[in-house]
């Protein structure tokens, strides 16, 4: 498979998920806004989810994300990356629909990797089955976690035990109606040098000792599966709950954050997508001192660049892809680190300019443009800042030259 041919299987999936988005998902988002609206709880998990998630069972559009064959379909990235983008054009109903939504796809693979078999019984099985959900706890307030080194959450020894203690945030989906379960990140070995100072833990939401403090809202959002404040007071946690053994949290956080940043970036452009088509309505709808917008030639300006410029991301995301599959995620790393900083920035723009189309109506919840804004805009910091993946980007470039030394 190419990156433009795709396999007959993969264009069936894509045919398929099209079809259920426009005979399902976009129906149900007025719905699921009622229903929201009538519980009077940010948090509420509605019915029209679990309608939307039994649909797409039965029309074997589950768990597409998973490249293992026992548990998913097993598409490789780039038969997953279109999957993905057309997800994205309702980013609050369709990925968990398909139970393919963030952080829980990265939670499965970690705990398919590296979890124990009674890790897969307890917690991969029921995630995989969309009957529970998961969060992911590495960031912390009081430091930047944008270097990880930094992280302090102690993970003692004691006996048979870890003993955890420290605060984390932004821990997404923790309020999540379902949430079950946590994958932590803190120091089990400070002594360490400082990338084998770092493990990851299992740890039931519901263990004695943490407490979900807060909600914290995205500009302004209540995100329904929210962002959450936790503290962590001497909260005990067995040894076999150590993923992969100690000094393994950084291997493991690469392992899950190779294809969970691809997911961000196909679902990103897939709300450009939709901006895109947005602004088009919009700009055919409406007329100003004489004129239909669409006549304006800013207004053309922007649609061709909007355009011109999802193509070009589009590539580099597919690009990316291709190299995971073929060479593996720790050679397609400058391709990854690029596409998380191209993915957000072209989607904030061509957000930005389909919400100024669409005048005040682009920033209230009548249109889905000022959420995508909001999610955009948060997603230029998680999985690393933006800054952090140019570092990245920058060295590899100046590597090459330092290599070769200087020309004579």
């Amino acid at each position: 498979m190419d990156l433009f041919t795709g396999s007959e299987r993969a264009q069936r999936y894509v045919e398929d998920l099209t079809a259920f988005m426009d005979e399902r998902v976009y129906p149900a988002e007025a719905v699921y806004q009622e229903q929201m609206r009538a519980a009077g709880d940010p948090h509420h998990h509605p019915q029209i989810l679990e309608d939307l998630k039994s649909q797409a069972r039965e029309r074997g559009l589950w768990n597409l994300f998973h490249p293992h064959p026992e548990w998913g379909p097993g598409l490789t990235n780039l038969e997953y990356a279109p999957l993905a983008e057309i997800m994205g054009r309702s980013p609050a109903l369709a990925p968990e629909a398909c139970n393919c939504a963030a952080p829980d796809t990265g939670n499965m693979e970690v705990f398919t990797l590296f979890g124990t078999e009674e890790h897969k019984q307890r917690w991969l099985e029921p995630l995989l089955a969309g009957t529970i959900r998961s969060a992911f706890a590495m960031t912390e307030p009081g430091v930047a976690s944008s270097d990880a080194t930094n992280i302090e959450m102690s993970m003692r020894r004691d006996g048979d035990d870890y003993v955890l203690d420290g605060r984390k945030w932004f821990a997404s989906n923790a309020l999540h109606a379902n949430c079950k379960v946590l994958i932590v990140m803190g120091k089990t070995d400070p002594e360490a040098p400082p990338h084998r100072q770092q493990s990851m833990l299992v740890v039931p939401i519901d263990a004695p000792g943490v407490q979900v403090v807060r909600n914290l809202p995205v500009f302004g959002y209540s995100d329904r599966e929210g962002h959450a404040e936790i503290v962590f007071d001497n909260v005990r946690v067995p040894s076999s709950d150590v993923l992969a053994g100690p000094g393994e949290g950084f291997a493991i956080s690469q392992a899950r954050l190779g294809p969970g940043r691809i997911h961000h970036c196909m679902r990103a452009i897939g709300m450009a997508e939709r901006a895109l088509e947005l602004m088009c309505r919009r700009a055919e709808s409406r007329t100003t001192f004489g004129a239909k917008l669409s006549e304006r030639a800013n207004i053309q300006d922007w649609i061709a660049e909007a355009r011109i410029e999802i193509e070009q991301t589009r590539l580099l995301t597919l690009k990316a892809a291709w190299m995971m599959d073929t060479v593996g995620n720790k050679q397609a790393r400058v391709e990854i680190a690029a596409i998380k900083v191209a993915a957000p920035n072209m989607a904030l723009k061509i957000v930005d300019r389909a919400i100024q189309l669409h005048g005040a109506g682009g920033v209230t919840e009548d249109f889905p443009l000022a959420s995508f804004w909001a999610h955009l805009r948060t997603l230029r910091l998680a999985d690393g800042p933006d800054e952090v993946h140019k570092r990245s980007i920058a060295r590899a470039e100046l590597g090459k030259y330092r290599q070769r030394g200087p020309k004579a």
